[in-house]
């Protein structure tokens, strides 16, 4: 097992007294009682350390593998674990993501093969590292195949984040960065979508999904006031590291967009299929808000950095672009980017699927100063990078990889 590089140390050295006295008025105000000196030491040594390791669930999967790059960058040590549902293994049983993403950063991960649901095993893992925060990604995520297989999604999903729940309270870890999903809003009754927007009403078993373990994270932060919980909405990730060398590779039947499209211009497929045409929409295909994976990656990081400024509770956040682009719009894009075509036909809608869904992100601007960089050509771009020299995802090794290993953004 690989043993990580530290990252951020221990700050200068304070007046322990002035900031003994300035915590104790602190608690003195949020508990209205006289402060206990236990308690306002234990606040004290909390506040007085860094962040160092970061555990991530799915860590070897699409947007997991993207984010470690940013946290790594940051200076994070990242314990990641996956159960290879979404994501490629290698013969030595490591992941192959995880390994560019070494190549990437120049450091090491330490990695477990971990299922969520072997509650026994994660928490071995946790008694083996000090976790100083968890950011949950690992679940299974397509939408059609979560309305033939309810129960399969449900126990992964729900029960799995159960088990992370109660490991991390047993191990005093309260801090979370929740990887929710813009379907908790259903059929959107306004664009954009802000933060306030109705959720429950969501129209296949994934989005439920989501939506259900969003509402137990309410209910254990009213509950328990250790809980310091930032959820993360977020809308559709597409795109790739700018290196080539990590992408989206799925390891099932496509469900996203963007690698379909990829893989057609590549003539690994003949043709596209788009699920609708006549949406009341302006060309009549679905409209959704396409972020770039590494934006994303870098909204993590900064919900990181709030929760480590403040205690929070539970605070929810859209993590989006705010600009709705249509099926067709972008198929355009990519060959205009590209210099490809991609053949595609128009075939019924997908039980569950939405017309048109795009975010609003003045909150996260706001209050985690985040705001999405990448524009739709740069998507398309890094991604047609990533599928060119990984024309088979990672089971092949990769063409010409080490080029752009100095270009990390």
């Amino acid at each position: 097992m690989a043993h990580v590089s530290h990252g951020q140390g221990i700050g200068e050295p304070v007046d322990f007294i002035t900031r003994f006295h300035n915590i104790s008025n602190k608690l003195k105000k949020r508990f209205l009682r006289k402060p206990n000196i236990a308690e306002a030491y234990d606040q004290f040594r909390k506040m007085s350390e860094d962040w160092k390791t970061i555990f991530v669930t799915g860590g070897a999967g699409y947007i997991g593998s993207h984010c470690i790059v940013e946290l790594l960058e940051c200076g994070y040590d990242v314990v990641a674990i996956d159960n290879f549902a979404n994501s490629v293994t290698e013969t030595d049983g490591e992941s192959a993501a995880l390994k560019r993403v070494e190549q990437i950063t120049g450091k090491k991960i330490t990695f477990y093969n971990c299922d969520l649901l072997d509650k026994e095993k994660l928490e071995t893992v946790f008694n083996q590292h000090k976790i100083d925060c968890v950011v949950h990604f690992a679940a299974i995520k397509a939408v059609g195949e979560s309305m033939q297989v309810p129960l399969h999604y449900y126990r992964n999903n729900i029960i799995g984040a159960i088990n992370l729940l109660e490991v991390m309270k047993a191990a005093g870890c309260f801090q979370l960065v929740f990887s929710s999903s813009c379907t908790v809003y259903g059929e959107p009754t306004e664009l954009p979508i802000t933060e306030t927007h109705e959720t429950g009403n969501i129209t296949n078993v994934y989005g439920r999904t989501k939506y259900f373990i969003e509402e137990m994270l309410k209910d254990i932060s009213r509950a328990e006031k250790s809980w310091n919980i930032i959820s993360l909405r977020y809308f559709n990730p597409v795109g790739a590291h700018r290196s080539g060398l990590i992408g989206e590779d799925p390891t099932k039947p496509f469900t996203n967009l963007m690698p379909y499209i990829a893989q057609v211009a590549l003539r690994h497929k003949p043709e596209l299929t788009i699920f609708g045409g006549d949406y009341p929409t302006d060309d009549g295909t679905g409209v959704r808000d396409y972020i770039h994976v590494m934006d994303l990656a870098a909204g993590h990081v900064a919900a990181l950095n709030a929760l480590h400024k403040r205690h929070l509770r539970l605070k929810i956040y859209n993590l989006g672009t705010g600009n709705g682009v249509t099926v067709l719009e972008l198929i355009k894009t990519f060959e205009r980017v590209t210099g490809t075509t991609v053949p595609y036909v128009i075939k019924e809608r997908r039980e569950g699927d939405i017309v048109s869904m795009y975010a609003n992100t003045d909150l996260a601007k706001k209050e985690l100063d985040w705001t999405a960089k990448y524009n739709v050509e740069q998507m398309c771009q890094d991604f047609w990078r990533w599928q060119t020299m990984n024309p088979h995802g990672y089971r092949i090794p990769i063409k010409n990889g080490t080029e752009h290993l100095n270009n990390k953004s």
